[in-house]
């Protein structure tokens, strides 16, 4: 099915980089701005945000993205659920976005927020301590370890990594290598020099007290106690297929390439904002990234629909 109408911008990724872009655009009054969202994402599982401006307790993906979507809707932006498998340029140059039932949607301009997800295992009382005490990032979240007993969930130098460098908020960590990928003799000559214990063995469980991480218990039936924890399994999923599709330059990690300063890819019209560009994977960068592309965006539709130099 095609729709013939064609947006003037169209924001692929209902998260934390999107939602701040579509509530930047539609307060221009000015354009018909639709967001395409599936769903998923870093910000759907997150629990608690401590280091954004306004909220020291904390605030969840899932409250920031229902507040965000309420926003960006009272100024005139629309949303639809969908997962967009490809994207191309028509001969006019708008950009033809395909979802996953064949819907067709179509834009003058594009901003990808597609995003990252991290891998880590499936693991029982996993998701229900995901960020409230077991977290991905260390500089979002590296001061809710401070001076407290820390175990790094892992796989080889990713997890070895992670461990070395968190050992600078606390000197009781461990490192347990659930997958049993060997890591570097330079890494473990670090763990060793640093005293950090090393496990190679699977975790078959995480133990909580009402979301707070209070042990792990390994394969073997050994428990772990801790009162905070860490994933770092590497491989992470750098969702930038659209942009790979429709030309975009990718760094060698498969994140896109931006303008630092606009946020436009190396393709015109096409922007990428958020955890798919290449920054500090924080929730308060992507909040600035959406903004930066949708100033742009802008400044691009203004161009496109006078012709004069902004």
């Amino acid at each position: 099915m095609l729709d013939t109408e064609v947006k003037d911008c169209i924001i692929i990724g209902g998260g934390i980089a999107g939602l701040q872009a579509a509530i930047q655009l539609g307060r221009y009054s000015a354009y018909d701005v639709l967001v395409i969202d599936r769903g998923t994402g870093r910000s759907t599982i997150c629990k608690s945000y401590r280091n954004i401006l306004g909220w020291p307790d904390g605030v969840s993906g899932e409250e920031l993205r229902g507040r965000g979507r309420l926003q960006a809707e009272s100024v005139g932006v629309t949303f639809a659920a969908d997962d967009i498998w490809k994207a191309e340029r028509d001969e006019s140059e708008y950009f033809v976005l395909t979802g996953k039932d064949g819907v067709h949607y179509r834009a003058k301009t594009l901003l990808l927020a597609t995003g990252v997800m991290d891998r880590f295992p499936e693991l029982p009382g996993l998701m229900s301590t995901l960020g409230t005490s077991v977290f991905v990032c260390p500089d979002c979240d590296g001061y809710e370890i401070q001076d407290r007993k820390t175990v790094v969930m892992g796989s080889g130098d990713s997890g070895a990594s992670m461990a070395v460098l968190l050992s600078e908020r606390t000197q009781d960590i461990i490192y347990i290598n659930h997958e049993g990928e060997p890591a570097s003799s330079e890494h473990m000559s670090q763990l060793a020099e640093l005293g950090i214990p090393y496990i190679e063995k699977k975790v078959s469980e995480i133990r909580e007290e009402g979301g707070i991480l209070s042990a792990v218990v390994l394969e073997d039936g050994s428990i772990v106690p801790a009162e905070r924890g860490f994933l770092s399994f590497g491989g992470n999923m750098i969702h930038s297929e659209l942009a790979e599709q429709l030309g975009a330059e990718l760094e060698h990690n498969r994140h896109v390439k931006t303008d630092p300063r606009s946020k436009m890819t190396s393709v015109e019209s096409l922007w990428a904002a958020g955890d798919l560009g290449v920054h500090s994977e924080l929730t308060t960068v992507a909040m600035g990234e959406g903004a930066m592309a949708a100033i742009w965006i802008n400044k691009t539709l203004k161009k496109m629909t006078s012709g004069a130099v902004t």
